[in-house]
This record gives structure tokens, C-alpha cells and sequence, in this order.
């Protein structure tokens, strides 16, 4: 039997979602060995990669059960959950069909990145960026230049070989809470490293080093004027809509 399973972890205490031969502190790995001491061997499947320091509040990931435990899902969760304990947490964990794929049948993503106007407290520091000088509105402004269907070959970390990188931003948004600013973006998929590059490009509109019409340019792949990402502390892998 497959399952589906919506998790939350703490980027900041992994090298990123996926399974590395150099290090075996990946979420994936966690995720591998507590569910083999519950006797369950099937790959562990999630529905993208998230960069090393990166969180997630709604990753989806799907595996197949073993008949020892396709009654009693419950138990299953709880097992796991304390097997995962304090960095991960099984939210929800949910029968599919056995053609469900959490990456390929994914529809949209949508990332949150949060942001603070004053310096973060020692327990805010790998959760939150410090935004100097914010200005909400303007960062709206910047982030809207982005939405619609374009080819981001421009906006990602080279590395891997993604096939296509036409994505659709399908909205962004920006919200202001007293000293803390969230940004959302949601789109069809990401590339590597997207929301940060696009992200960064933002921030940098925000500060004055870079301007609107540069935006454009580099999106029609006419110049390149900013490769910066913006930091991993403060992002979030919000949710992923099937």
C-alpha cells in the first residue's frame, strides 16, 4: 500500500532534503533509516529538494507500506514521529493510490520566506533573515515582476540538468506584521535554488542595486546582473498543492 505523508522539519539541522553519498545528515536519510527500524525498506520519495539550511512546513513525501502495518496508520505515525524526534515531524500520513507520485503529480508549491526588520534574537538566528532598511511595498513591487510564465534559465543555480526551465510564477505576495515581513511565492514548480535567486533580486530593488527594467533583462536572458541568493535561514517549503 502507498502513502502519502505531509512532514515539517528544521532545515538548520540537515544538509538539505536529499540523500547525499558525503554526509548522512539529510532529511531523506533520517527519514530512511527510522522508517527501516519500523520494517519498512521502500524508497522514500519527497515531492522536491530543499537546500541545505532550508525548512519545511508542509514537504510531501510518499513510500509503501509493508502488510504489517496497512491497518494501523495511527500507530504508524506515532512510531515514526518518535523515531524523528526533535527535527522532523510526520503531520499527517495518508492511504493513496499506488500510481501517486509526490513530485511528478504535484501541481503548484508555494515557498514562504520570512523576514525581520530588527536584528533576530540567538533563538530566531536560523530561522529568520534580518532585512535592513525593508520596505514592504517595494519588495511587492519587485516580486510582481516575476509572476506569469518565463524562462528562468537565468534564475537558478546551475549544477543539474532540470530539462526545461520555463516555470510559471502564479502569485507572489508580501505581508507585513510589525517587525516581521513574510514573502509567498507560489508557482507550477522551482528550480534550483529559484526562490532564492529571486528573492535576493528583490531585496537587492529594495536596497537600490539593482532596478526593475535589470529584472526584465535578465529574465529575457538579454544580461546577467545578479547571481546573489538570499540566505536559507527564513525559508520555508509552505506547501505543496496536488
Amino acid at each position: 500500500m502507498r502513502v502519502k505523508a505531509v512532514i515539517a522539519y528544521d532545515g538548520a539541522a540537515f544538509y538539505g532534503f536529499q540523500a547525499q553519498t558525503t554526509t548522512p545528515k539529510t532529511v531523506s536519510g533520517a527519514l530512511s533509516r527510522a522508517a527501516a527500524k519500523l520494517g519498512i525498506h521502500a524508497p522514500i520519495v519527497g515531492s522536491g529538494r530543499t537546500d541545505r539550511g532550508v525548512h519545511a512546513t508542509g514537504q510531501v513525501i510518499h513510500f509503501d507500506l509493508p502488510s504489517h502495518w496497512h491497518n494501523d496508520l495511527g500507530k504508524l505515525k506515532t512510531f515514526y514521529n518518535r523515531l524523528l524526534s526533535p527535527h522532523i515531524q510526520i503531520k499527517t500520513i495518508t492511504p493513496v493510490d499506488d500510481t501517486f507520485h509526490a513530485r511528478f503529480d504535484a501541481k503548484r508549491r508555494i515557498y514562504r520566506y520570512l523576514f525581520k526588520s530588527t536584528p533576530p534574537t540567538p533563538f530566531e538566528n536560523l530561522y529568520a533573515c534580518h532585512l535592513h532598511h525593508s520596505d514592504p511595498e517595494k519588495l511587492r513591487i519587485a516580486l510582481e515582476r516575476f509572476e506569469g510564465t518565463h524562462d528562468f534559465y537565468y534564475f537558478h543555480k546551475k549544477g543539474s540538468d532540470p530539462g526545461s526551465t520555463v516555470r510559471t510564477i502564479i502569485r507572489t505576495d508580501v505581508k507585513a506584521f510589525r517587525r516581521y515581513i513574510v514573502l509567498y511565492i507560489e508557482a507550477n514548480g522551482f528550480l534550483r535554488s529559484q526562490v532564492r535567486m529571486i528573492v535576493g533580486a528583490a531585496t537587492a530593488v529594495m536596497h537600490g542595486t539593482l532596478t526593475l527594467e535589470q529584472i526584465d533583462e535578465q529574465l529575457a536572458k538579454k544580461a546577467i546582473h545578479t547571481t546573489m541568493l538570499a540566505p536559507p535561514q527564513g525559508l520555508y517549503l509552505a506547501r505543496v498543492i496536488y
